[in-house]
């Protein structure tokens, strides 16, 4: 099943039954209006394309709109590098909010004549408990909260502290706002949460304008109101936050969107927290935000990971109302499925072996037609060099085979992809190490492009590449960056930072590629036959001649063959 296929049959998760019974109820004149909310103080995440994919999709499926919105909330943590990394990201997925780009900022005005309102109908009231005392006055899920001793304050008094906050009068801490709900509320986000924080920050877009700043419970559902959202959706955490997000607009009397939650996305062998991936940049675990090692959409971006690959994942892992992890290979499986329709066939030598041809003439050079892509008629062929000296791969070539080893060997006859029929007479080897250094062949005239007159056959076809046309390349192979599936499973026992994988990275030095790819700028794509996907790196520097190949993923699709033995037993 291709992409399309799979976009054709959408599953009808219970979000979408939401939607669809509103649509048939007429709720809020029968419109979608999605809004992907996220905090500028990171990278997005794998987990984050999964509900800008949810949220941008479902708008688009039911003809709506889907608002872009930075909930900047918070300057201590915020960064306008963020902010533009995330509009890369969303736009790189393919999506477009035309006009509807939003900030929480740009409510603040109207946020804080909205917490006035609550303070004048006696709902809210300036605390000056410490956060440690807060924290301790709240008590626990078998015990009720404690009424602070600053709770039963006057409106008058409220209003005049609430506005001393507002012009600075109070350092960080020393005063918060809260709603005044109810300290035994079974629920603990509900007793009298905290509204506004006292930070003396610069914010990256209203500068030294605010020193109080709203807390993500209180601007959530404010903003949502303002923007006309119709579904509210975000992840399960929320669902103990949704009494509160109601309360608050309940207790307004403006516009009331209605919030759903959805488990969130948790991948083997990844983290999907910006916490950890935040301290993986700032130790030098990694070299950055887009390290392909990450699961940032940047990280998978520079690793050579698509938007319908990311898309088609993102639908088939479907929606859920209960948290789990799901497969890895479910990802590189989408991605496989992907490049093999689209990626081009290229020859790369990743660890290469000299073999002279001793019976080719010297100084001849032959041009052989090789096809682009099997999957694609439209991608049509290109020409490969050939010459006396070429690279083979050093594993296609065993001095002493065992009994299923069918490629090059001693005396044994192996097919050149596209070009002749080689012969081992001979190998060269260190004579202190025994290091195998160069291989002698021959190869037979009459077997050009691969085929013989006599109709012989060979049970092996090795990939090559020109010694005299071949371009160096630097490859990076990658492996997952934890040793284990799920990381909150095993934190009780050790740190995260404890089941990083020291050999997630792999850098080999001395590959050799066709001369065909010089030609390729960086972000191309394609298949190293036999060997894998790849994709050409910024750090390349091609003027030079030197390529930068980022390996994106394997050939081995571990997941198809899952899938393909699970639908053998139906």
């Amino acid at each position: 099943m291709d992409n399309n296929e799979t976009a054709k049959k959408k599953v009808v998760h219970f979000i979408r039954q939401i939607i669809n019974k509103d649509i048939a109820e007429n709720k809020k004149n029968s419109q979608v209006i999605t809004r992907f909310p996220p905090e500028p103080n990171g990278y997005l995440h794998i987990g984050h394309a999964k509900s800008i994919c949810l949220n941008f999709g479902l708008a688009e499926e039911y003809n709506g709109r889907c608002h872009l919105r930075f909930d900047d909330t918070n300057p201590i943590k915020e960064e306008q590098e963020y902010i533009d990394a995330i509009i890369e990201d969303v736009r790189w997925l393919g999506f477009d909010w035309g006009e509807h780009l939003y900030f929480a900022s740009d409510y603040f005005e109207q946020m804080y004549a909205w917490a006035v309102q609550l303070i004048r109908a006696g709902k809210a009231y300036v605390d000056g408990l410490t956060t440690e005392q807060i924290r301790e006055y709240r008590g626990t899920l078998t015990e009720p909260g404690v009424n602070s001793p600053y709770r039963n304050r006057s409106i008058e008094e409220n209003l005049d502290l609430f506005e001393r906050m507002r012009k600075g009068d109070y350092k960080d801490g020393e005063m918060v706002l809260r709603a005044r709900i109810d300290m035994g509320h079974p629920n603990m986000n509900m007793r009298d949460p905290v509204m506004y924080r006292i930070l003396h920050a610069k914010h990256p877009r209203t500068g030294d304008k605010w020193c109080i700043y709203p807390m993500y419970d209180w601007a959530h559902g404010l903003e949502d109101s303002i923007e006309g959202i119709t579904h509210s959706i975000c992840t399960l955490e929320f669902e103990d936050h949704r009494p509160l997000y109601d309360w608050f607009l309940d207790q307004l009397g403006i516009y009331h969107p209605q919030q759903i939650e959805f488990a969130r996305l948790n991948l083997t062998f990844t983290i999907m927290s910006k916490r950890y991936l935040l301290k993986l940049v700032k130790e030098g675990i990694v070299s950055g935000w887009d390290d392909p090692r990450m699961p940032t959409i940047s990280g998978l971006r520079r690793r050579g990971y698509t938007p319908a690959a990311l898309r088609d994942f993102s639908e088939r892992v479907g929606v859920a109302k209960r948290d789990s992890i799901v497969d890895s290979q479910l990802l590189e499986h989408c991605l496989r499925e992907d490049l093999n329709r689209h990626a081009p066939r290229v020859m790369g030598v990743l660890n290469p072996l000299k073999v002279v041809i001793t019976n080719y003439p010297e100084g001849k050079v032959e041009e052989f037609e090789a096809i682009n892509n099997p999957e694609d008629e439209a991608a049509g062929v290109r020409k490969v060099p050939f010459s006396r000296e070429i690279y083979i791969e050093r594993e296609d070539f065993m001095l002493n085979p065992p009994k299923k080893f069918f490629r090059l060997a001693p005396g044994r006859e192996v097919r050149l992809r596209y070009a002749y029929y080689i012969t081992c007479t001979d190998v060269l080897q260190d004579e202190k190490t025994g290091d195998i250094l160069e291989l002698h062949c021959t190869y037979d005239p009459e077997s050009r492009g691969g085929y013989t007159p006599d109709g012989r056959k060979v049970r092996s076809t090795i990939h090559w590449v020109s010694l005299e046309h071949a371009i160096d390349a630097e490859v990076r192979q990658y492996d997952y960056l934890l040793t284990v599936p799920d990381p909150s499973a095993e934190t009780a026992k050790k740190e995260f930072m404890d089941y990083i994988n020291p050999n997630s990275l792999t850098v080999l030095h001395h590959c050799k590629v066709e001369p065909s790819l010089v030609r390729q700028k960086v972000g191309f794509k394609c298949q190293f036959e036999r060997k894998g996907y790849f994709m050409i790196d910024p750090d390349s520097k091609i003027p030079e001649g030197t390529l930068v190949f980022n390996q994106t993923v394997s050939l081995r699709d571990t997941w198809a063959k899952i899938a393909q033995a699970e639908s053998g037993k139906h």
